[in-house]
């Protein structure tokens, strides 16, 4: 018999096992499809911040999440003995001409909000570290907050230190005891929409590539509403779309060509970099966009924990430590705007 039985092997239910099972908890989870079956085996891994402006509980959290993880990933890899792929590298953005005084005063404001733990510089774009660009203005943005990791890379190494400690990771579940936690990505938002008569979130398909370019000690790069990623193992991720609308929830398309097309306009040295990788697959997104967690309701002993969207991989390890409260104290300091209560 399990103490938590966590349905879903991505990354919120293994986060939330590893926290689990940290604390002493006989942990078992649960996924037909397997570890980063779903929306976790992507490509991309970019943990960013929100902008430093309009500050308000989701994005404090994020930050106290962003500032937390280097701790958290490197007890993965201790435990599992597996490189999750986490480094703090920072992130470079060009900006417009009329992007650029906004810019600048969100470097002022971050001073502020970010406690002096990370910075928010306007730079010239021929001074910014890794990835030549191209940049309108001349300019960039570089914060050393943002971080990368692989997210198949992670979960994996997750999965490990669930094992290490004890745990279990099977196919299909069987008798359990203690609460059972659903962190079963867009299919479970639409099992709980459809248990709960109305629309409580869905799925939105997303599309990447990678390449093979080695620069494993530069930033990453956020222009034109895409991610470019260095990765430790001689990649470069690049993502990603958000279809929500779609016939096909793992297939590429020419929508993933497009993808690298308008990466190339942002860092021409790409060109004639090898494509190794395409990915497809549908993220969780619920209808509030923050995360959704709590009791399962009018279900005794069922909890919600899900709806990472974008955001998954930079808030779970955070997140999974309020769960963990939860499920196994009783104790609920989940952030506002999150909670299943509010459905």
């Amino acid at each position: 018999m399990a103490d938590v039985t966590i349905m879903g092997a991505g990354v919120f239910g293994l986060a939330l096992g590893y926290v689990c099972a940290r604390r002493g908890a006989r942990v078992r989870v649960v996924d037909p499809g397997g570890v980063a079956a779903g929306a976790s085996g992507g490509l991309v891994g970019a943990l960013a911040p929100h902008v430093p402006e309009n500050w308000n509980a989701k994005k404090a959290f994020q930050f106290d999440a962003l500032r937390a993880a280097e701790g958290f990933w490197a007890g993965v890899a201790q435990q599992s003995g597996r490189d999750p792929g986490y480094a703090r590298l920072g992130r470079i953005q060009p900006v417009t001409e009329e992007g650029l005084a906004r810019a600048r005063a969100r470097a002022e404001t971050a001073a502020q909000l970010w406690q002096g733990f990370a910075r928010w510089r306007v730079i010239r774009a021929s001074a910014a570290p890794g990835l030549r660009l191209v940049s309108p203005s001349g300019w960039v943005i570089a914060d050393d907050l943002s971080a990368r990791l692989h997210p198949r890379a992670a979960t994996l190494a997750l999965a490990g230190a669930v094992v290490a400690l004890g745990g279990q990771i099977v196919a299909q579940g069987g008798p359990s005891r203690g609460p059972v936690i659903w962190a079963t990505g867009h299919e479970g938002l639409g099992m709980l929409s459809r248990a709960l008569g109305r629309n409580v979130g869905g799925g939105v398909k997303g599309q990447a590539l990678a390449l093979r370019y080695s620069c494993p000690g530069a930033p990453q790069v956020f222009a034109d509403g895409l991610h470019l990623v260095p990765h430790a193992d001689g990649s470069l991720a690049i993502g990603s779309t958000s279809e929500r609308e779609y016939d096909a929830p793992d297939t590429v398309d020419a929508q993933c060509d497009a993808l690298h097309a308008r990466a190339l306009a942002i860092c021409p040295e790409l060109a004639g970099a090898e494509v190794i990788a395409r990915w497809a697959g549908v993220r969780p997104r619920a209808r509030s966009r923050a995360p959704l967690m709590g009791p399962w309701p009018g279900r005794a002993g069922a909890f919600v924990f899900n709806g990472g969207f974008k955001i998954g991989f930079a808030m779970a390890p955070a997140l999974a430590e309020v769960m963990a409260d939860l499920v196994l104290d009783g104790h609920d300091r989940i952030p506002d705007g999150f909670g299943t209560h509010d459905l």
